[in-house]
């Protein structure tokens, strides 16, 4: 079978997320959970087919890249076919990351509940909260000039999806695009949200949660889940002299966020699992953030990962030949690379991390047709190296050897210097969880005569 470029070159997109209730996508996927030290989707989804209909909260965090999205996909595919209603959406759409509120969070809620429940055809009454809209729009109506928006009035018989233009969701879509690009419309909405913010958690529960679970279990579903991606990318600025936006809003507002009556999972900034607010975050939600690591290539004692090379492999070849088997596509890598050994350099090279391979093989694409070559590849990892170096400075470089000498990293600020900025991995075996540097990196000078 000849490879089709195009399609490859489409299917190797880093910035894309796989959707696996997307037959297109789900042909792409590998499940690495025996190469990352454990299966997390299986263990959210345990907890969340456990409690029966007991509300739970959990969190979820990891590298940006590192395959989460992907993972919550399969989470909501595997709890869908157990019959749950699983409302999936990306924060990114609703919110800026640079200035997030409780009030926020929770009307992005709100809004793409009402949306699936409404596309669901389920029958939603939200009186009180379109009341509340009400309000904020006269408010910001008021206030601000050249502002107008439009709260539909909600009859007695209730919305549903035929409703959609005139539906719940689409008055607090309205309400939130306009808080989204604008810094004052969302101080001005916070002003009159953030003191009801209790009132706001019980007319969620009551007219779009309860409401919902009631008659989706009428229906023999199993009931609503909730799953929250891309909060992971709150910024870690200061909010007021001492606490950084992420500790604010889960550690400090974290009993209010976990208050949603329905089953909810929470993507979190990686940098909570390193501040000293860990043990307070933890104790809030009742559980540690489970982190998802990087594909292993190498156990911690350095000797190769057999397994993750291999799911590695797989993970470019499916997206070269996805109509084939695993075996069929081993069989077919010499039109894609000159050698295996030149995709198992590629593979080594990535970490383990799936985006940064997705990012050196889209290099590779840029520069070259298949099959690649050796000599391609390492001018590829040439010129990403150097692109990483650049930001690195003489202190940073001293890390960066003792990371690679001890395997450990300590501290927020180790971890704004290393792994924020994808200097240094997360691995994951057994229990037991150890660092180690970007393997672009050890090609540098700067770690040559000190490694």
């Amino acid at each position: 079978m000849s490879l089709n470029v195009g399609q490859f070159f489409r299917a190797c997109n880093p910035s894309k997320t796989l959707n696996l209730t997307s037959p297109g996508d789900e042909q792409y996927y590998i499940d690495f959970s025996t190469v990352r030290g454990s299966d997390l989707v299986r263990e959210l989804k345990r907890t969340i087919t456990f409690s029966g209909e007991e509300p739970t909260c959990q969190l979820f965090t990891g590298h940006i890249g590192c395959g989460k999205s992907t993972e919550l996909s399969r989470l909501r595919q595997d709890l869908e076919a157990e019959g749950y209603h699983v409302v999936y959406f990306e924060s990114t759409d609703d919110l800026d990351m640079g200035d997030v509120d409780i009030s926020d969070i929770l009307l992005a809620i709100a809004k793409q509940v009402s949306k699936s429940l409404e596309a669901a055809k389920l029958r939603l009454v939200p009186n009180r909260f379109q009341q509340m809209l009400k309000g904020a729009t006269e408010l910001l109506n008021a206030e601000v000039t050249g502002l107008k928006m439009q709260v539909p009035q909600v009859g007695e018989v209730g919305l549903s999806a035929a409703d959609s233009d005139y539906s719940l969701s689409f008055g607090i879509g309205e309400i939130t695009a306009k808080a989204k690009d604008s810094k004052d419309v969302r101080s001005l909405l916070r002003q009159h949200l953030e003191p009801r913010i209790n009132t706001i958690l019980e007319v969620i529960n009551t007219e779009l949660i309860e409401t919902a679970n009631q008659q989706l279990m009428a229906q023999g579903q199993a009931g609503l889940v909730v799953i929250v991606d891309n909060l992971d990318r709150i910024d870690n600025k200061l909010r007021g002299q001492d606490r950084r936006q992420p500790e604010y809003l889960f550690v400090d507002r974290g009993d209010q966020l976990k208050k949603l009556r329905c089953h909810v999972v929470y993507t979190i900034p990686l940098v909570l699992s390193f501040s000293n607010e860990k043990e307070n975050l933890t104790n809030r939600f009742g559980a540690s953030p489970q982190v998802l690591p990087m594909v292993r290539t190498q156990n911690r004692d350095g000797s190769p990962c057999a397994a993750g090379l291999d799911a590695l492999r797989q993970m470019i070849l499916a997206r070269a030949f996805p109509a084939l088997s695993a075996e069929q596509r081993l069989a077919q890598v010499g039109e894609v690379f000159d050698s295996l050994e030149t995709l198992d350099r590629l593979c080594l090279a990535s970490g383990g991390h799936v985006r940064n391979l997705l990012v050196l093989v889209n290099y590779c694409l840029k520069k070259a047709d298949p099959p690649f070559t050796q000599a391609l590849l390492d001018q590829v990892l040439s010129l990403r190296r150097g692109d990483l170096a650049k930001a690195i400075d003489i202190e940073e470089w001293a890390l960066l050897r003792e990371v690679h000498r001890t395997k450990a990293v300590r501290g927020e600020g180790e971890y704004q210097a290393l792994l924020r900025s994808l200097f240094v991995f997360e691995y994951g075996d057994a229990g037991q969880t150890w660092f180690d540097l970007n393997p672009v990196l050890l090609g540098a000078e700067e770690l040559k005569s000190n490694v």
